[in-house]
């Protein structure tokens, strides 16, 4: 690892710079611009990034030695009324509780995992300010001092609680922090837990959409962004100083998605940060919120309205008004990013659309404005897709949980595998067109029950079982060297870890005490990465 991104990251995981390490980074950035100008071969080139786990007290990945992060913001109590029915709690801008009403008190859950999957023993709660603090269920005080608790916790008891009785207005309780057992004397330097940073040394390129919170983000201004002061990463996202300094540790690009509401000096602001804190050497990818194509999110309603104010498209067809609005808008968010970079070469504008679907892509959103060539990268989400409803003219749920094992996997290996391939090539030849790379914002097997068929647990039971099956690791062989042979770029699998539910299997492990090696789709993942180049112990680029 290079001096700046192993010695200056310190700094950063802080928030801290100093005008000499600025002044590095842009010379470091002058000597290699030369380097970024790309071949056709190398712009190509197949590569693995990964979807990061979104901050939540459920979260199962654990990337952060300090819990607190991922704690649920403060939920209100009174004594005698039922929980979470206190009244409104009076904060600050970072969330953390000014006062409290008599007969009040606030809690946060923290470390919701079920099975005992995160780590016990004693963990130290800081803070400062006056007050009270307490902890319940799985976690009990073993000694209590002014500033500091140290807690004995039993993952095997499920989460635990931290509660907030009582708080001085003057000097109110903050800057709280719950550090797991071995960690107190290193988490401000080094916030990430070793097994995270081990666990994804070979990947490429870490995509940022769930740590934004990006889906239905509230961001509209600079003033909104998630800080390291915060009091929990789970209400507005973790901040950018953190996802860049995980980008310099590890050596790998960055994805982000600007959220669909913010405003220009949002854009300009985080781009600013982010060439003043990121490795010179690490490139950037930057897409427009996330499938502003799907109708479930917010986003894709959000440019419907902006496309009825703008009149863009047809009226009684919001849809494709709406496409043209997220061409118009990204395009003037890469005009801001290319403001701030100029020519350098580390960009990579990004347009998303639904995979296989090149009708909107050929006659929207590539066209409008001409967005297609002001773009470098089209990218799709590749899924081998199962989707499975509760009723209908194909196959449903019911009809499908009584397969076997091996009738799934069949039709997984002949109808869904050569569907994906078949959505790449299409698409490929679409971004051809253009010269544009074809790029996988999300990919991966997406087995699942929808429209109800979610709610059939044989199914959900059968899915789950495929996901662990050695077959699904060589699905996943056969998917990747699809994606290479076609001419795939970057692939940015969904995702890194997270339990599996009715919901989706979409994690590559499960918890972040699994076993990597009983993994079939970890290990075809990790193969894949090898064969790229995208070792443990790969040079620093």
């Amino acid at each position: 690892m290079s001096v700046t991104a192993d010695h200056h990251s310190k700094c950063w995981a802080a928030g801290i710079t100093f005008p000499w390490m600025q002044l590095a980074a842009l010379a470091v950035l002058a000597l290699s611009a030369c380097c970024w100008a790309q071949s056709d071969a190398e712009k190509s080139r197949a590569s693995l990034g990964m979807n990061l786990a979104g901050p939540a007290d459920w979260n199962t990945e654990l990337p952060f030695v300090d819990v607190f992060r991922m704690s649920r913001p403060w939920i209100s109590q009174r004594q005698g009324k039922p929980w979470g029915k206190g009244p409104p709690l009076v904060l600050d801008p970072h969330g953390w509780v000014r006062r409290l009403e008599a007969d009040c008190w606030a809690e946060s859950p923290l470390c919701t995992i079920e099975g005992g999957h995160y780590p016990g023993g004693l963990y130290t709660i800081c803070y400062e300010g006056t007050g009270t603090l307490d902890v319940w269920n799985a976690a009990k005080v073993i000694s209590r001092q002014p500033g500091r608790l140290v807690v004995e916790v039993d993952p095997a008891r499920g989460g635990f609680h931290l509660k907030l009785l009582e708080t001085d207005p003057n000097d109110y309780v903050r800057d709280i922090r719950v550090i797991m057992p071995g960690f107190e004397s290193s988490y401000r330097q080094d916030p990430f837990h070793p097994v995270f940073l081990e666990r994804w040394r070979f990947v490429r390129c870490f995509r940022f959409m769930d740590w934004m919170l990006t889906n239905g983000s509230a961001i509209r201004s600079w003033q909104d962004r998630p800080t390291v002061q915060d009091a929990t990463f789970s209400a507005k996202g973790v901040p950018l100083e953190w996802m860049v300094d995980l980008c310099n540790r590890q050596q790998a690009d960055a994805w982000f998605c600007m959220p669909h509401q913010a405003d220009d000096d949002y854009v300009r602001r985080f781009a600013q940060q982010v060439k003043q804190l990121l490795d010179p050497r690490l490139k950037i990818y930057i897409e427009y919120s996330n499938e502003v194509w799907n109708s479930q999110f917010a986003q894709t309603r959000y440019s419907w309205q902006k496309a009825k104010e703008l009149d863009l498209g047809p009226a009684e067809r919001p849809w494709e008004g709406g496409g043209q609005y997220y061409s118009r808008r990204s395009l003037e968010i890469f005009r801001v990013w290319r403001d701030v970079f100029g020519e350098s070469g580390r960009l990579v504008r990004v347009l998303a659309w639904q995979a296989g679907n090149t009708w909107w892509m050929e006659n929207i959103i590539l066209p409008y404005q001409d967005a297609g060539r002001h773009a470098d990268a089209l990218a799709i989400a590749p899924y081998v897709w199962m989707n499975i409803p509760a009723q209908g003219d194909s196959l449903t749920a019911e009809t499908v949980s009584q397969w076997s094992l091996e009738q799934t996997l069949d039709h997984v290996e002949t109808v869904s595998l050569p569907r994906a391939i078949e959505a790449v090539d299409k698409t490929k030849k679409t971004a051809d067109q253009y010269g544009l790379s074809l790029l996988a914002y999300e990919g991966g097997q997406h087995l699942v029950g929808v429209a109800g068929g979610e709610n059939n647990e044989q199914l959900t039971r059968l899915f789950h079982r495929c996901n662990t099956h050695p077959r699904m690791g060589g699905i996943y062989d056969s998917y990747y060297a699809a994606w290479e042979r076609a001419g795939g770029g970057l692939l940015c699998h969904f995702s890194s870890v997270g339990r599996w539910s009715k919901w989706g299997s979409w994690g590559l492990l499960q918890y972040y005490d699994d076993d990597p090696a009983a993994s079939a789709k970890f290990q075809a993942t990790s193969r894949w990465a090898r064969s790229l180049g995208q070792t443990a112990d790969r040079p620093v680029r």
